[in-house]
């Protein structure tokens, strides 16, 4: 039984009753019984207008992400939990970890060679510097001699 349907039984059953309207305690009852059913149908309003939200929210939502598909080309992303072995083989994609989330983040060579790219999560800068490595690896050979 809905509200509105519940108000309703409760109206009738106060007239079935015969109850006075002219005594205090009647006016009373009836007062209660109005402000009921109108508060029920200020909830039925509502429970209708949200059902009509929550739809055009719902195709809201489904025209965004087909705009994010297309404007940001996120089929051709890597998701690193789906990445193809291939990609990495070829040395194509990278995986970094942002040192300010935690969040793994793939980069493709172009993004390394640039030196920098931002986090998808938290937005830190993350630098790459090659070099550094580079000098690193020729320190430990030297090292090594």
């Amino acid at each position: 039984m809905t509200i509105t349907e519940r108000a309703a039984y409760i109206k009738g059953l106060a007239e079935g009753l015969g109850i006075d309207e002219s005594t205090k305690e009647g006016k009373v009852i009836k007062a209660l019984i109005d402000a009921f059913d109108d508060m029920a149908l200020t909830v039925s309003d509502l429970e209708a207008e949200l059902d009509e939200l929550t739809e055009q929210v719902e195709t809201i939502d489904e025209d965004l992400g087909s705009l994010e598909e297309d404007y940001y080309d996120l089929d051709d992303e890597c998701d690193c939990d789906e990445c193809g072995a291939e990609d990495f083989e070829d040395g194509d994609i990278y995986e970094v970890c942002c040192p300010t989330c935690g969040d793994i983040v793939c980069i493709d060579s172009d993004m390394l060679e640039e030196g920098q790219t931002t986090c998808p999560n938290c937005g830190e800068l993350l630098e790459f510097d090659l070099e550094d490595d580079g000098e690193e690896t020729e320190d430990s050979d030297n090292d090594d001699k």
